[in-house]
């Protein structure tokens, strides 16, 4: 498992990076970031939002919004989208998954190098160039499988699917 880069070395890249990109470093980007470091939950621009007028009174919604867009453009922070909610933000800035509950939009960080490993597919055909990948797996976390009731599957979703298709195992017909 990686660790998280401390508050104050992300503030020194972003004063690095601020500087590359010719732009001033400003207390609204200082603060967006610390906020969103503060932070574990992959949080949306609204949550940030809130972090951040408890430190700046008085600062809009907008001026959050278009500095987290600029921490994405200069590559200090990630968007995380998944289909059908907000999108979220976070500081990590190695190659990590995500686990996404259905039921409530909790995103969980997930570290496998297992994934880290797959190659990239064949993408020039369609002219796309690829740089980078995240997966992200959707399923129930646990809070909302307490709340419905719902069993743990006795048998792993990669082993069932293999079972359910045996041209997965390896086995011929």
């Amino acid at each position: 498992m990686r660790h998280r880069v401390s508050i104050a070395a992300k503030l020194e890249e972003l004063e690095r990076l601020c500087r590359e990109h010719g732009l001033p470093l400003t207390v609204q980007r200082r603060a967006v970031l610390e906020a969103l470091m503060q932070r574990h939950d992959h949080p949306t621009a609204d949550q940030v939002a809130e972090d951040v007028a408890l430190r700046l009174p008085g600062v809009s919604r907008t001026t959050v919004y278009r500095v987290l867009d600029t921490l994405v453009r200069i590559n200090i922070a990630r968007k995380v989208c998944h289909p059908g909610a907000a999108a979220r933000f976070e500081v990590e800035s190695h190659r990590h998954h995500h686990l996404v509950c259905v039921e409530c939009g909790h995103m969980i960080d997930l570290e496998d190098s297992r994934l880290d490993e797959l190659p990239f597919p064949e993408s020039e055909v369609h002219g796309f160039q690829l740089t980078d990948y995240s997966i992200q797996f959707r399923g129930t976390c646990a809070a909302c499988g307490r709340k419905s009731g719902a069993a743990k599957p006795e048998i792993p979703l990669h082993q069932r699917r293999r079972e359910r298709n045996p041209s997965q195992t390896g086995k011929n017909s």
